[in-house]
């Protein structure tokens, strides 16, 4: 639909009815204003004399209110008050036939959205209003959309994908996590979805409608990481050339998830310790006291506990971080969860990439499910990718799956399986790298072909 304005050039989009409050002493001119908006047959124009009037009708919640400024019964800075008492919302607009300057500053530091004369042009004005609250609140609904998609999207029975024992220990976890506003510690190796589990917690709470603000210790030098946190003061430091609200403050309302917090400066552990304590900050450089209001989710990959004891770690703020622990499983330890993710990435790349259906042979899931992904979740995804793009076919094969693993041999021994179980893994390891050329592996292991020939004929490997 289109406004109907009496410009001739002016053109406004426009959908649901927009009820429009007109509280105007001057009976004449309120008429005036009120023909001209109800030009258009989506807006609703309602009129008053008085303010006392008015304000028994604020609980229509009008969409803008056109207020003005010398009323017979009160002022119009009174009802101004009153309206942003009731609905700080609420868009008024001031409408005088004085140009104060004075005046219109205090009116607009009170609330008001805008100030216009009475003249010729004050129609038109009110029409330019109508049109940015409008757009504003298009612009709001939007992101209410965006927002909830983001919901539906950290899902987490639909993101967090797995059946195996070890992941519905995870999945019950998650559920406490959500009903409560408990601080929560994620432990982990790389890789093993850590921050998509924080995020699933927030987004699934009722906090998700406000932000989610995630922070890599790692990532921030350690000289910059209590400005990054806490903010700071215009001048605070050389560099600091205006105010800047820390990452505590953004997440205000909502989550603050501090990644590989076990890699954080042990001076920074104190001043971290006593703003959780305390529940409030002062900014680099500043003196005021800022009350503060998110819930706290950590991740590492590291042993806290340990770190206690090697004295890297403090042990109030370890107590303090606790909360709920969830342990993240290893992806070799999760079993057939592995072909699950595997299809679930299939699927996701086919898709982005407008492929046909791959599937994966048995020998490919096989060779996977020997495989002990020392980079987890993480690595299976770039070796699924990776193996779309090899396949010319509808299928991938065993000699689609390339692993090229940085892994180092402790990420091995965590599994703590019996020796044979270990040497059957380094044996299949050196034919994935060499192509199953086992001639060469017996080589380069020093063992006799017959061996090898064995264990594949055993299937062991």
């Amino acid at each position: 639909m289109v406004y109907i304005c009496e410009r001739a050039t002016q053109e406004c989009t426009m959908s649901d009815d927009f009820k429009i409050f007109i509280v105007e002493d001057d009976v004449w001119y309120g008429e005036v204003i009120e023909y001209h908006l109800s030009l258009n047959p989506d807006v609703r124009v309602k009129k008053f004399t008085n303010g006392k009037d008015f304000l028994k009708s604020l609980d229509e919640e009008p969409n803008l209110v056109t207020l003005d400024y010398s009323l017979p019964d009160m002022s119009g800075q009174e009802v101004l008050k009153r309206i942003k008492e009731y609905n700080p919302e609420i868009p008024v607009v001031i409408i005088s036939g004085q140009e104060d300057i004075g005046t219109a500053i205090k009116l607009l530091k009170d609330g008001a959205y805008d100030y216009i004369i009475k003249d010729d042009e004050t129609k038109d004005r009110i029409w330019n209003v109508i049109k940015n609250i409008r757009e504003k609140e298009e612009l709001k609904e939007e992101i209410s959309q965006l927002k909830s998609q983001i919901v539906q999207k950290y899902d987490f029975t639909k993101t967090i994908i797995g059946n195996s024992s070890p992941m519905k220990r995870v999945f019950n976890l998650l559920q406490k996590a959500i009903s409560s506003n408990i601080t929560v510690s994620i432990t982990g190796e790389t890789g093993t979805g850590k921050e998509v589990v924080a995020k699933a917690i927030h987004y699934n709470s009722p906090r998700a409608k406000k932000p989610f603000v995630a922070v890599n210790i790692t990532a921030i030098p350690s000289e910059l990481i209590e400005s990054e946190l806490f903010g700071h003061e215009k001048g605070s430091f050389t560099g600091a050339i205006s105010r800047r609200i820390g990452k505590f403050e953004e997440a205000t309302g909502g989550t603050l998830f501090l990644d590989e917090i076990g890699e954080m400066d042990i001076n920074m552990q104190s001043k971290l310790l006593r703003v959780l304590q305390e529940k409030e900050l002062t900014r680099v450089g500043g003196s005021g006291v800022i009350k503060l209001n998110c819930r706290i989710l950590v991740a590492t990959h590291r042993d806290l506990a340990e770190e206690v004891r090697k004295g890297n770690f403090r042990e109030d703020l370890y107590y303090r971080l606790l909360g709920l622990p969830i342990a993240l499983p290893a992806l070799r330890e999760r079993g057939n969860d592995i072909l699950l993710l595997a299809k679930h990435f299939i699927d996701e790349y086919c898709k982005e990439n407008d492929l046909p259906k791959l599937t994966l042979t048995t020998a490919a899931q096989n060779k996977m499910l020997k495989y002990p992904w020392p980079g987890n979740i993480r690595e299976l995804k770039a070796v699924i990718e990776l193996s779309c793009v090899m396949t010319d076919t509808d299928v991938i094969d065993d000699d689609h799956i390339s692993f090229n693993s940085t892994g180092s041999i402790d990420t091995l021994l965590q599994a703590e399986m019996p020796l044979r179980d270990y040497t059957n893994k380094i044996v299949r390891y050196f034919l994935d790298k060499y192509n199953n050329d086992v001639v060469t592996v017996a080589k380069k292991l020093n063992i006799g072909k017959s061996t090898i020939y064995r264990m594949l004929q055993e299937d062991v490997i």
